[in-house]
């Protein structure tokens, strides 16, 4: 150990001696480290110096275990080695010459490799740039992405999760933050469904889909990300039985969801800018009036992009493909799998289910609808079993989530949101002209804000296209 190693030693033991002392409960030691991470000291170097809590507890569990040795400074395994090795980073450049595209984390693997000294990836980046042998500067050709969208209405379907602000939860003491399930076509940018809720889970996100589907039609694909409440056997289910792809984007590649990412931007700005301003008094008013925000400015603005409305682009495709109620129904049911009891039982989501006494020992398939736990259909194989009635049942449905009162006082006195509803509501109060909906539909100027968006969505599902 050189003098310098040593004296370091010492300033360290300086400092910390008090903390070490036995007679020192932990408590005070607690006090001694809080103290000592607030001062500045002098270094042996001549300049001062402060260090964190845990750099002296750090210090304190070393002088514990090695003594006064433990406190000395601990070399880098890759200190001096650009120093003492000039040559390695004359051989880092000429790797990076060689082929552009490797990165400097490749070039200091490469030369760690080769000659048993470790170099940081920082330490290489900042040579490179300093010799102007940046992947900027050569030229590399950055990854290019291109434009996809949608040749029809319903071809896909993007969904998403945007997080919202924090709101009062019913159930638990504090605030949750309210999260916004919500699907947008990839060909008219139409906001095809949306809704605020208190927990991000599977069932949220298939509410969201199946009122998608009955107001919209069915989809071709339905594109998402890897989330929980995207990535799972009741979605995979759905969509089989629905016959809608289900894709999934791959992990931190989100270049296929700039629509989704658009669109959620355009929400914050114009919509929750306004919303929290106005104040939200419950879940169902922040549901309502996003309803209403959505029917009459988000579809009903002319896009940028496509300078259609996504009302009038979404209608231009015709009729869309609907799907029988049962089948919705069916898709939409969830599956589990238990093992009868001896007592002829089953038991799911709390509750206790009675089936065929025929069936005690076996794994059985229950299907239910999530909403409704009244009564569970049991299948072996896939083949009808009967039917589980309740035994003791301590839950009947998934209660809804609603959002506690927030006091708000607008600076202007105007409830712009309260004008985009009052606006829906009278144009959802007029009767449905069944005459207009048989008609053809015409271009962009025959759909505006003044038309019921939700005339256009619906249809009877309970015939096949």
């Amino acid at each position: 150990m050189n003098d310098h190693d040593e004296a370091v030693a010492l300033h360290r033991y300086a400092l910390i001696a008090e903390a070490v002392a036995d007679r020192v409960s932990p408590a005070e030691r607690g006090a001694l480290v809080r103290d000592l991470a607030r001062l500045a000291h002098p270094h042996p170097d001549g300049g001062t110096r402060c260090y964190s809590r845990g750099t002296l507890d750090r210090w304190i569990r070393s002088y514990r275990a090695d003594g006064l040795a433990g406190l000395r400074p601990v070399t880098r395994s890759d200190a001096g080695g650009v120093r003492r090795n000039p040559g390695l980073i004359d051989e880092a450049c000429a790797l990076r010459a060689e082929l552009p595209a490797r990165s400097a984390a490749q070039i200091a693997e490469i030369v760690s490799r080769r000659h048993g000294v470790r170099i940081a990836e920082r330490t290489v980046a900042a040579h490179l740039r300093a010799r102007g042998l940046s992947r900027a500067a050569l030229g590399a050709a950055p990854r290019a992405f291109g434009r996809y969208e949608a040749s029809r209405p319903n071809e896909r379907w993007i969904t998403d999760v945007l997080v919202g602000p924090f709101v009062p939860h019913p159930r638990a003491a504090g605030s949750r933050r309210a999260r916004l399930f919500l699907i947008v076509d990839d060909h008219s940018r139409l906001l095809v469904h949306g809704r605020w809720v208190n927990e991000e889970n599977t069932r949220a996100g298939q509410e969201v889909l199946r009122a998608a589907i009955e107001r919209r039609g069915l989809p071709e694909a339905l594109y998402a990300d890897n989330g929980a409440p995207f990535a799972n056997a009741a979605l995979e289910r759905t969509c089989a039985v629905l016959g809608v792809r289900l894709i999934h984007s791959r992990p931190y590649s989100p270049q296929g969801r700039g629509k989704q990412e658009r669109l959620n931007r355009y929400i914050r700005d114009r919509f929750l800018t306004e919303a929290e301003a106005r104040g939200i008094a419950s879940l169902d008013e922040l549901n309502d009036t996003f309803m209403a925000w959505a029917e009459q400015v988000c579809n009903a603005r002319v896009h940028a992009e496509t300078d259609q409305t996504p009302l009038a682009r979404f209608a231009a495709g015709g009729a869309p493909r609907a799907a029988e109620r049962a089948v919705i129904a069916d898709a939409f049911r969830w599956s589990a799998v238990r093992k009868v009891t001896a007592t002829a039982t089953v038991s799911l989501a709390g509750n206790r289910y009675t089936v065929d006494p025929a069936l005690v020992g076996r794994r059985v398939e229950l299907r239910y609808d999530p909403e409704d736990l009244t009564r569970l259909d049991v299948l072996i194989d896939g083949r009808a079993a009967g039917v589980a009635t309740p035994f003791v049942l301590g839950r009947h449905v998934h209660p809804a989530v609603p959002q506690a009162a927030r006091a708000a006082a607008p600076a202007t006195g105007i409830d712009y949101l309260g004008m985009v509803q009052a606006a829906h509501e009278a144009v959802t109060s007029t009767p449905i002209s069944f005459r207009d909906l048989a008609g053809p539909v015409g271009g962009p100027g025959d759909v505006g804000p003044s038309n019921d968006g939700d005339q256009l969505g619906l249809f009877d599902t309970g015939t096949a296209s």
